[in-house]
């Protein structure tokens, strides 16, 4: 077992790889933010927060770390430019920890809690389906029996693509009909799943824009009707983000925060992308944890987010 438990060494080599794009950019900015300077000053703060915002960090989250790196520099007496790494890399943990970012060791459920609901949200093109076809994956190689519930029957693609996903996962689903009530198909699901005792029901909604109000007022309707199986499911609300459109899925991530209760986030697509510096805006804006990242297209590489691994990658 490796030092940080679950997480093996192939698993750090897919986050070193999966992070290259957002290392590569966000190393380069900080190098030039302090080149030519020999102390933390006014100058080479503004350029630091010039740098963490180009990396899709989000002004107000820069802003706080800007803050406390110039407390911590006034307090401890930092005053070299080699200091600085060190510096930012303390203080994204500690953000990562003060916004409800456990670090878990494995795809587990909670206990006595049989099955486990998980309802995810998310926009066309998010990665949703595919981040439920590899979350579906990831709960089966740890034991669970799995079923899924193809409720976007607005799409006859997404359910297709959903069972596509099911076949590679091994894993059961139920699917409507097209155009079908998907409050009605959530509603089977998690009937069936409490037939067969399945360990995991994983619902998928309809990818809807943020700003269709109908939409969004669905998963209230598709909530209250799980909860006449189940009156404590969904007990996850699961929302999927494209990491690689930076501050739109921060945008993402407000409106959908506002329509539906939120539980964990998974960010998606960060191996295409230098924007991964947005999981810390998301987290610290939004004191939602980041659960699950997404750094490669193979059903394996939906990863568990770890702060402690994800800063260390990004500091290598």
């Amino acid at each position: 077992m490796a030092l940080f438990g679950f997480f093996t060494k192939e698993h750090k080599q897919d986050l070193d790889k999966g992070l290259e794009k957002t290392k590569e950019g966000f190393f380069s900015k900080i190098t030039r933010a302090v080149a030519g300077k020999s102390k933390i000053d006014d100058e080479v703060l503004d350029n630091l927060e010039e740098a963490l915002v180009s990396s899709d960090v989000g002004l107000q989250t820069t802003i706080k770390i800007i803050k406390r790196i110039e407390e911590r520099v006034a307090r401890d007496k930092f005053v070299t430019t080699g200091e600085m790494n060190r510096l930012i890399k303390e203080e994204i943990e500690h953000l990562l920890a003060e916004n409800k970012n456990e670090d878990l060791e494995n795809f587990d459920t909670p206990a006595g809690v049989k099955p486990y609901v998980v309802m995810v949200v998310g926009v066309n093109g998010a990665g949703k389906t595919t981040t439920i076809g590899k979350l579906s994956h990831q709960f089966k190689n740890a034991g669970k029996k799995v079923l899924l519930g193809a409720a976007d029957t607005f799409r006859a693609a997404a359910m297709d693509q959903l069972e596509v996903w099911a076949k590679r996962a091994d894993v059961e689903i139920i699917k409507g009909q097209m155009n079908a009530d998907p409050a009605s198909v959530a509603f089977q699901a998690v009937e069936r799943g409490l037939a067969i005792g399945a360990d995991v029901v994983i619902i998928d909604t309809a990818g809807r824009l943020h700003n269709r109000v109908d939409l969004m007022n669905e998963l209230g309707k598709i909530k209250r009707v799980v909860q006449k199986v189940i009156p404590d499911a969904p007990h996850e609300v699961l929302l999927v983000l494209d990491g690689s459109t930076g501050q739109n899925a921060i945008e993402q991530a407000k409106q959908f925060t506002a329509a539906t209760q939120v539980t964990a986030l998974a960010i998606t697509k960060l191996d295409g992308t230098a924007k991964g510096g947005v999981v810390l805006g998301i987290s610290d804006q939004f004191h939602i944890p980041v659960k699950y990242i997404g750094v490669g297209e193979q059903i394996d590489k939906l990863q568990i987010f770890n702060k402690k691994l994800f800063v260390e990658s990004l500091f290598k």
